[in-house]
């Protein structure tokens, strides 16, 4: 009697641990499924021009050159994270009162339910707050009284700013992202190298635009600002004067306004940390030829970031 009490128990103890078993298999694997890598496409016709209105089943996304489902689409006008990098070396003094001037003057473009912050760097990184002390504001002229509240002089720690910029960012609670680079120079002061910022980027999945002040062509103006747009999916500007520099901020959020936002699964095999490609593609239903520009590519999230 006792032997078969014992039997039943041991039989329900085995089921039990199976089903704590199974239940373990189901949640790693959610784990897994509910993990998407979110991918910011811009999509432009022959003329260059913005292509809005297409569908989930237009665009066709590879990772590593191999197709992935689509399993998140949007495009929409909503609230943005957006942050701006601004240099205060000493080369930008002259820079400065066109820059604070051209951030004031964008306001038209900002929603209220955007989230906006400023990092100004020379050869040190500092985060001015917004409003009551938060880490973000939803008006423009905040921004621009802090950016013409930090003096232009010293060196200029590009990559730590910019790193600082994706930390701030990773706090922001809406899926577009987005760093905004106004610098007339490259880097020669930072403790962090580029490929820790581009690591870094490729993490937070965040787009990165540049502007690059010089008052000379873009064969002229700095390379690693064209290198960290076109690594992240972004576009380099570079403005003849301070004075258009209103005008490529209000171009660049336009543009974030009217992105697609495509999501899919990593393959389940991809080891986390590792870096792997993205190539999107779309296709018009009149069959004409588009212009698809999104990130190189992302880094698979840790098992402690899914």
């Amino acid at each position: 009697m006792r032997r078969g009490t014992y039997g039943s128990a041991a039989r329900r103890g085995h089921v039990v641990l199976s089903l704590f078993a199974l239940v373990a298999v189901l949640q790693a694997t959610l784990s897994v499924r509910t993990v998407l890598v979110a991918v910011p496409v811009t999509v432009t016709d022959a003329r260059g021009q913005r292509v809005i209105g297409l569908a989930q089943d237009s665009f066709r996304v590879l990772e590593d050159g191999r197709p992935r489902p689509v399993t998140l689409f949007h495009h929409g006008d909503g609230p943005i994270t957006l942050g701006l990098v601004i240099d205060h070396s000493q080369s930008m003094r002259g820079h400065l009162p066109g820059v604070t001037a051209a951030v004031r003057a964008f306001s038209s473009a900002t929603y209220p339910g955007d989230e906006l912050f400023v990092v100004g760097f020379n050869e040190h990184v500092s985060r001015p707050l917004g409003a009551d002390g938060q880490p973000f504001t939803h008006d423009a002229r905040v921004l621009a009284a802090a950016v013409g509240a930090i003096p232009a002089r010293g060196r200029t720690a590009l990559y730590d700013a910019v790193i600082a910029g994706l930390e701030q960012l990773a706090q922001g609670r809406w899926d577009t992202r987005t760093l905004i680079v106004v610098s007339d120079g490259g880097d020669n002061a930072s403790v962090h190298g580029y490929a820790d910022l581009r690591a870094m980027a490729w993490q937070s999945q965040a787009v990165i635009y540049t502007i690059g002040l010089r008052g000379a062509s873009a064969e002229q103006a700095p390379r690693v600002l064209r290198r960290l747009a076109t690594d992240t999916g972004g576009v380099a500007y570079f403005p003849s004067s301070t004075d258009e520099v209103a005008e490529v901020l209000t171009q660049i959020v336009r543009e974030l306004r009217e992105q697609y936002t495509l999501g899919f699964a990593p393959e389940p095999q991809s080891p986390p940390g590792a870096f792997r490609t993205i190539a999107v593609t779309a296709s018009a239903p009149g069959g004409g030829p588009l212009r698809v520009r999104a990130r190189a590519g992302y880094v698979v999230p840790l098992e402690d970031q899914r």
